[in-house]
């Protein structure tokens, strides 16, 4: 076993004793009903399962699944390339363990055409993205995923995502696709030191001393400078793919030193209470499917939709 297999497995059995001893001394119902119920058994990580526990966990969970999406990119001259999917792995496991549902194994195949010049950068073509998206969430929802949450880790998928939302409206599904994709609350907890916090800068910097303080460099952090180098004036309104570039050509904008371990546990925490509000939710959602099914039957006779 590795050291980071072993480091990894650590973590989640410490999660589980202190699931325990929380129970133990009272920690409040959710605890209680957690550590009592019988889908607590059952793993979360969807690879960790076996096929009969499989069928146990999709009914447990309701027919409901995560798929945390990150990609990998350089972060700064301080974090590891896997940072994104690092964090919303972390956030997708910890709330499925509050609103148990099933987590699919790790995914980096986003857009990051933009970082293509520094080492590590593993981009896809757009055809590849949206086909391999396409194709995990269909076999996700054949194997009993019916409502499928995308928990997005990486700002390069700000675009990509919704619009893969929206075309699941191009033929008929029978599974619904939500999309979270906020990672940082916009107030509350420690203040920040800095106001350019957008990639490897103080936030995440931040979350990964709390995910894995064993990858990051803090003594590395200001090796490269994180500031907006502005080679690109354009007018308000107009856009071009190398804008980033422009900003932040070393593909770091921010200064990760002002990193604390207070501003990344609050801002897991949150991060962590969101998407289980969340799942909470979809759970409970019992219309978009109907509403899809409706919306599929209408589009294959139009022209006897009432007007």
């Amino acid at each position: 076993m590795s050291r980071t297999t072993a480091g990894r497995n650590l973590k989640r059995y410490s999660f589980a004793t202190s699931l325990l001893i929380s129970t133990v001394l009272g920690a409040g119902p959710l605890a209680v009903a957690q550590a009592g119920s019988p889908q607590a058994k059952l793993s979360v990580h969807w690879e960790e399962l076996t096929g009969p526990d499989f069928v146990k966990a999709i009914k447990a969970a309701q027919g409901t699944c995560l798929l945390p999406i990150g990609i990998l990119e350089k972060h700064g001259p301080h974090l590891p390339l896997g940072s994104d999917l690092l964090n919303a792995r972390y956030v997708a496991e910890h709330a499925a363990q509050q609103q148990y549902t099933v987590v699919f194994p790790a995914y980096y195949f986003g857009q990051i055409a933009e970082a293509r010049q520094e080492p590590g950068t593993v981009s896809y073509s757009r055809e590849m993205q949206l086909a391999m998206l396409q194709a995990t969430t269909d076999e996700m929802g054949r194997n009993g995923c019916k409502k499928i949450l995308i928990i997005n880790g990486h700002g390069g998928n700000n675009h990509l995502l919704p619009y893969f939302a929206q075309t699941q409206l191009d033929k008929p599904h029978d599974y619904v696709v939500y999309v979270f994709d906020r990672r940082t609350p916009t107030s509350g907890g420690p203040q920040k030191k800095t106001t350019n916090d957008q990639h490897a800068g103080e936030s995440e910097t931040s979350k990964l001393l709390i995910v894995r303080p064993d990858l990051v460099h803090l003594d590395r952090a200001n090796e490269e400078s994180g500031g907006d180098q502005h080679h690109q004036s354009l007018p308000e309104g107009v856009y071009t793919g190398i804008w980033w570039y422009a900003s932040f050509p070393d593909h770091y904008a921010g200064d990760g030193s002002a990193a604390t371990h207070e501003l990344g546990e609050y801002q897991i925490n949150w991060w962590v209470d969101s998407v289980s509000k969340v799942l909470a939710a979809i759970k409970a959602d019992n219309v978009s499917l109907k509403l899809q099914q409706e919306f599929f039957d209408k589009t294959t006779h139009p022209i006897d939709t009432p007007q």
